[in-house]
């Protein structure tokens, strides 16, 4: 059981994508420095504000790190552009992959438009609290 250092206690945690193996794979990206980028819908109810740090959750719900927010924007999901899709680090990180693993996404979540708004979060790698292999 990882232990979450004093300083974040009162951080607020969660876990990326929509189910226990996204938010795993996905939090193994963060830890490993790929992903450095994330997005939501600005309805989201735990939105993150710039200076905020969080505490990520893999799929089991342990903190595995913590990321801080660096910078917020709303952008159209059809005005991602390549360089923000790369930072995601999700699969080849090409806009293409993106754009695909995104509509799924968000059509599983039932929100899906090619022009919805959505917010673009990049974030800082802050602290590793339990390391994790890619290939697991």
């Amino acid at each position: 059981m990882t232990t979450i250092p004093e300083r974040y206690r009162d951080c607020r945690s969660f876990s990326f994508g929509d189910g226990p193996r996204l938010a795993t794979e996905l939090a193994a990206l963060v830890v490993n420095g790929r992903k450095t980028a994330t997005v939501s819908t600005p309805d989201e109810p735990d939105a993150s504000t710039v200076g905020e740090y969080w505490i990520v959750l893999d799929g089991e719900k342990r903190p595995v790190c913590v990321i801080e927010t660096l910078e917020l924007m709303l952008r159209r999901f059809d005005e991602v552009d390549a360089q923000f899709a790369f930072e995601e680090g999700e699969g080849d990180r090409s806009l293409s992959y993106w754009r695909e693993a995104h509509e799924t996404y968000f059509r599983r979540l039932g929100v899906f438009s090619p022009d919805m708004t959505l917010l673009c979060e990049r974030f800082r790698l802050v602290e590793v609290l339990a390391p994790m292999d890619l290939n697991a």
